[in-house]
C-alpha cells in the first residue's frame, strides 16, 4: 500500500512514560475516525534523542517536527496535516521559546553537530519490524561475513576501522576478538553487555529499544570472527521495553534464518539467548558479569587469565557492550576505512552520550570523537538552564572525574579525558551549574559506589567506606584540612590496588573535585560554609533587615516557628519591623526563602 504521509512517534522509554503509547493509539484512532487510514502510516520508533522536548512526533514527507505532544493533539494533527495538508504551527519546534518562528528539522541546534552511526536507525524505523531494518542496509554486511570473509578478514576489517570498546576501557575491539579467535577451547561464547548501570545513563537501553537488530547483527559477526556458536545478551531486568523489543527481534531473526543452525545456508550456526541481571553495577565488569551468568554472585575475579582465554564456564569468551556491537554492521557494510575517517588519530568513530543535568537540551547525543565539551554543552545542549553559570561536567559516571571551564575546549577522546582526570566511561555526561556543591556531588557518587561494591577486595570495600565517611564529615562542618590529604591518599591507593575498575575508578569524582575545586572544600572546612547551600548542616538562611518589609509571610510558612519580628523600637523608620531567624531552631528547610517575595532572605 502506498501512503501519502508517515507519522513517526517516539516510542522510547522516556516518551512512553509521558503518554507516548496513548499518543500513538490516539493517532491511529483519529486516522480511522477521519477516514484517512489508507493515506497515512503511523509508526512507533525508538528514541529521537531530544528527550527534553518529548513526546516527539515527526510527519513525513513535510519533515514536520512536533514537540511536547499530548494525546489530545492527535485529532488536530490528523485533521490539519493529513486531511487539510496544513502543519499544526503551535506544536512545531521553536529554537527560542519566545520566538514565533518555527525551526526546520535540519536547522535544530540540538542535531547540528551530531553524526549518527550507532543511533542511525533510532527514531527512523519501527524497531519491531525486521523488514524496515533490512531496508536500511541491515544484515547487508552479514552477507560478506558469512559467505566472503574468513575470520581473519573480518577481524582485519574491524582493525582498519580503529573501533575501540565503548564500554569504558577503550580496548581495541579487533585485538580482543583476535585473542579469543586464537584461544584454545571446545566452545566459545560471545556476550553482549547490556547491563548499563551508571546514574543518568541510558545509551545502551535506547539503542536496543530503537534498533535491536543492529546489536544482533553485531553479535553474529563477532561470533563468526571468534568461532563462537552461542551468544548471550546480559541485560538488566529494569529495562522491560528493551527486553520486549529484543525478544521480538530475536524471533524475527530466527524466522528469517538469520539465527540458528546453518544461517542462510552458510554452514555457520549461531544462537542468542537473554539473561536478566538484577541491577548490580559491578556486573558491568566483565568477570563479575560472567560470574552472574554462571549463577554465582556477581564479583570480580583476578586477571589474568582474561575472559578471551578463560571466561564463561572456563571457555574463551568475548564481552562487548551494546554500543560497540551496534557499530559492527556499519563497518561490515561500509568498510572499516569509512568509520576510520571519523574521529581522531587514536579514537575513531563516534561516541554516544546521555547528556543530562543542568542543561537546556537534555537527551541522547552522538558526535564524532574529537568534538569538544564546549560544543556539546553550549551548542548541542543549548547551555545552562535559567541563565546560571557553568560549573563543571562529569564524564564517565561514578567512575569519571569532573572537568571545569578550563577543559571545555578539550577534544573528547579516550586519551585526552584520561589525561585530564576523567574518563570516557560508557557515555554518561552530567552538567553542573553554580548551584551544585562539589562535596555533595563527590559524596553522592561515593555513596553509590559503597552500595555497589561487591566487597571482595579490601581497597574497594574499605576505601570507599572511608572516603564516604570523610566526605560526610566535611559536609557536616566537622572537616579538617588534613582530611583532604587522607582523601587523596586513600583514593590513590584504591586506584592502584583494587581488584576491578569499580574500585580502581571510584575515587575519581573525589580526587578531581579536590584538584579542581580545592577552595570550595576549604570553605566547608575553615569557614563552615557551603556556597551552594546543598550541605544542610552548613546552610544558614539570613534575613536582610533593610530589605525586609515585615510582611510576615516567611514566619507564617516556617514549620519550626523560629522566625519572629524584631523590636519595632530599633527600626523607627520602618512601618513594620523586620523579621529575624533563630538559627538554633531553624530546620534549614528553605520554606522562608521560597516564600519571600522581596528577595530579603539569602543563603549564608
Amino acid at each position: 500500500m502506498a501512503f501519502n504521509h508517515f507519522i513517526l512517534c517516539c516510542g522510547g522509554t522516556a516518551c512512553e512514560s509521558n503518554k507516548g503509547v496513548e499518543i500513538y493509539e490516539e493517532l491511529r484512532k483519529e486516522a480511522a475516525a477521519q477516514n484517512v487510514s489508507g493515506e497515512v502510516q503511523i509508526v512507533q520508533t525508538g528514541c529521537f534523542g531530544f528527550c527534553e522536548r518529548g513526546p516527539i512526533i515527526k510527519v513525513l514527507p513535510e519533515e514536520s517536527f512536533y514537540v511536547d505532544v499530548t494525546p489530545q493533539d492527535a485529532k488536530e494533527i490528523i485533521a490539519e496535516q493529513i486531511v487539510k495538508g496544513r502543519e499544526v504551527k503551535r506544536l512545531l519546534y521553536k529554537e527560542d521559546s519566545s520566538s514565533k518562528k518555527e525551526t526546520a528539522v535540519e536547522d535544530i541546534q540540538f542535531y547540528q553537530k551530531q553524526f549518527r552511526v550507532v543511533l542511525r536507525n533510532c527514531g527512523v524505523i519501527d524497531p519491531e519490524n525486521i523488514d524496515e531494518y533490512i531496508a536500511r542496509e541491515g544484515y547487508s554486511g552479514l552477507e560478506k561475513v558469512l559467505f566472503q570473509w574468513t575470520q581473519e578478514q573480518i577481524i582485519e576489517e574491524i582493525k582498519s576501522s580503529g573501533l575501540r570498546g565503548r564500554g569504558g576501557a577503550g580496548f581495541p575491539t579487533w585485538l580482543k576478538w583476535d585473542l579469543c579467535r586464537k584461544a584454545q577451547g571446545n566452545t566459545k561464547y560471545m556476550i553482549c553487555n547490556a547491563d548499563e548501570g551508571d546514574p543518568g545513563a541510558y545509551m545502551d537501553r535506547s539503542t536496543i529499544e530503537g534498533d535491536p537488530h543492529s546489536v544482533i547483527e553485531g553479535m553474529i559477526t563477532a561470533g563468526k570472527a571468534i568461532g563462537a556458536n552461542q551468544g548471550i545478551v546480559y541485560i538488566r531486568a529494569e529495562y522491560p521495553l528493551a527486553i520486549e523489543r529484543l525478544k521480538i527481534a530475536l524471533k524475527q531473526a530466527q524466522d528469517y534464518g538469520l539465527l540458528g543452525k546453518n544461517i542462510l545456508g552458510s554452514g555457520f550456526d549461531f544462537d542468542i539467548e537473554i539473561r536478566l541481571g538484577a541491577g548490580a553495577f559491578v556486573c558491568g565488569e566483565e568477570t563479575a558479569l560472567i560470574q552472574s551468568v554462571e549463577g554465582s554472585r556477581g564479583m570480580a575475579v583476578p586477571k589474568p587469565p582474561f575472559p578471551a582465554n578463560k571466561g564463561l564456564w572456563q571457555q574463551p569468551t568475548i564481552i562487548n557492550n551494546v554500543e560497540t556491537l551496534a557499530n559492527i554492521p556499519v563497518i561490515t557494510s561500509k568498510g572499516g576505512a569509512w568509520l576510520s575517517k571519523l574521529g581522531t588519530e587514536k579514537s575513531k568513530g563516534t561516541k554516544v552520550f546521555a547528556l543530562t543535568g543542568k542543561i537546556k537540551n537534555s537527551g541522547l547525543v552522538e558526535v564524532p570523537m574529537g568534538t569538544t565539551l564546549r560544543e556539546i554543552v553550549f551548542e548541542i545542549g543549548g547551555g545552562i538552564k535559567d541563565g546560571k553559570k557553568f560549573k563543571g561536567v562529569q564524564t564517565g559516571g561514578p567512575s569519571g572525574g569532573i572537568l571545569t571551564e578550563k577543559s571545555l575546549d578539550l577534544p573528547i577522546d579516550f586519551e585526552t579525558l584520561a589525561a585530564n582526570g576523567s574518563m570516557m566511561g560508557s557515555g554518561g555526561m552530567i552538567v553542573m551549574d553554580e548551584d551544585d556543591c562539589v562535596v555533595d556531588v563527590a559524596r553522592f557518587y561515593m555513596d553509590f559506589c559503597v552500595d555497589e561494591s561487591c566487597g571482595k577486595c579490601s581497597p574497594c570495600r574499605i576505601g570507599t567506606t572511608q572516603i564516604l565517611h570523610l566526605l560526610e564529615k566535611i559536609a557536616k562542618g566537622n572537616g579538617e584540612e588534613e582530611d583532604l590529604t587522607k582523601l587523596e591518599t586513600i583514593g590513590t591507593a584504591m586506584t592502584k590496588a583494587s581488584l576491578c575498575m569499580l574500585g580502581g575508578t571510584a575515587a575519581n569524582p573525589t580526587l578531581s573535585t579536590i584538584r579542581n575545586f580545592r577552595d570550595e572544600y576549604m570553605e566547608h572546612i575553615k569557614d563552615k560554609k557551603c556556597r551552594s547551600g546543598k550541605c544542610k548542616n552548613l546552610l544558614r538562611f539570613i534575613i536582610n533587615a533593610s530589605a525586609c518589609t515585615g510582611c510576615s509571610l516567611c514566619a507564617k510558612k516556617c514549620p519550626a516557628n523560629c522566625i519572629t519580628a524584631e523590636d519595632a523600637a530599633k527600626y523607627p523608620d520602618k512601618k513594620k519591623p523586620p523579621y529575624v531567624i533563630n538559627q538554633e531552631a531553624c530546620l534549614k528547610c528553605g520554606e522562608c526563602f521560597n516564600a519571600c517575595k522581596f528577595n530579603a532572605i539569602s543563603k549564608g
